[in-house]
């Protein structure tokens, strides 16, 4: 039997990869994709069931082409993730416009794209889940942010509006909110005294963006928020 399809985007070494670990183990293939080749052509590599597609989801002609690729290869995705992210630190004063619509092209218009292009065959089989991953920033708008945040809540935003229209046509739509610190070497090095405790494990994320596809339908989640047990919030 064919294997039912995982979209995955923004694939990098940490929750990205763990992400295509956790559906190609729970039976999907998976389409990574990813603005370089390095990360998801290791993926591939070991992961029989791990696709590898370059692709910058911030440029639409290239992210459109990119899905028809996938589609032409393994036919419509049950499952969408919206991983890939993109942001710029600094005051509104300091941000340069340029970098807040760049930051908006992926982490916003990605996902309506993205959205909009496996829906219909969702609504067809009357099931499917699409996931977005993000963060507190998503909430609120703190010092620094202005190049960031209202990207971050544009999407949440844009994804409750589709789960108020998908979920009554049998597709699930959920946001998953990572309040805290996701471990990363570069992180780690950011945070060189803080204890394993301190940060998210990109294990556990993936373990619950795989536990939202498994819901039953008559207790699906929107808004899904994850943090360490010693989180302070």
């Amino acid at each position: 039997m064919s294997r039912p399809l995982a979209i995955i985007s923004g694939v990098g070494p940490g929750t990205g990869a763990a992400l295509v670990r956790r559906f190609a183990a729970g039976g999907y293939d998976v389409a990574m994709l990813a603005r370089s080749r390095g990360v998801i052509d290791a993926l591939a590599d070991e992961i029989t069931h791990a696709h590898a597609f370059a692709c910058d989801v911030g440029d639409e002609a290239q992210l459109h082409f990119t899905l028809g690729a996938i589609d032409n290869a393994f036919g419509a995705a049950e499952v969408l993730v919206h991983n890939a992210v993109n942001g710029s630190l600094g005051s509104f004063m300091e941000i340069k416009p340029s970098s807040l619509q760049r930051n908006f092209n992926v982490n916003t218009m990605a996902l309506l794209h993205l959205a909009r292009h496996v829906a219909p065959a969702m609504i067809a089989a009357g099931k499917g889940t699409i996931i977005a991953t993000g963060n507190t920033a998503s909430l609120r708008g703190k010092r620094n942010f202005a190049g960031f945040a209202p990207t971050k809540a544009a999407a949440r935003i844009l994804l409750e509006s589709i789960a108020r229209e998908l979920g009554p046509k049998g597709v699930h739509v959920a946001y998953l909110l990572i309040d805290g610190v996701i471990d990363h070497d570069w992180t780690r090095k950011l945070k060189p005294d803080a204890p394993d405790e301190f940060f998210v494990a990109p294990r556990a994320i993936a373990e619950e963006a795989f536990h939202l596809t498994q819901q039953d339908r008559s207790a699906w989640s929107f808004l899904t928020e994850i943090r360490p047990h010693g989180e302070t919030w």
